[in-house]
């Protein structure tokens, strides 16, 4: 059972990203993120690190918090 609701998640993940195709990997993550994704499942949907998810994901914020 568990073993299915992975796959439905990556299949899920996957169909977003297929949406997404145009946006950049840092709006992707942050995306993945929004739908709970840990950064290392990001990082392998995205074929990245975690380190550099982590730091899109942190960019992101920052900057969210300047527009404010």
């Amino acid at each position: 059972m568990e073993k299915d609701l992975d796959r439905v998640e990556r299949l899920l993940a996957l169909q977003l990203l297929q949406q997404m195709k145009g946006a950049s990997q840092r709006d992707k993550a942050l995306q993945l993120n929004l739908a709970g994704f840990s950064n290392a499942e990001i990082a392998e949907l995205l074929q990245t690190g975690g380190t550099v998810v982590a730091t899109m994901l942190y960019q992101a914020r920052r900057d969210k918090k300047k527009k404010k």
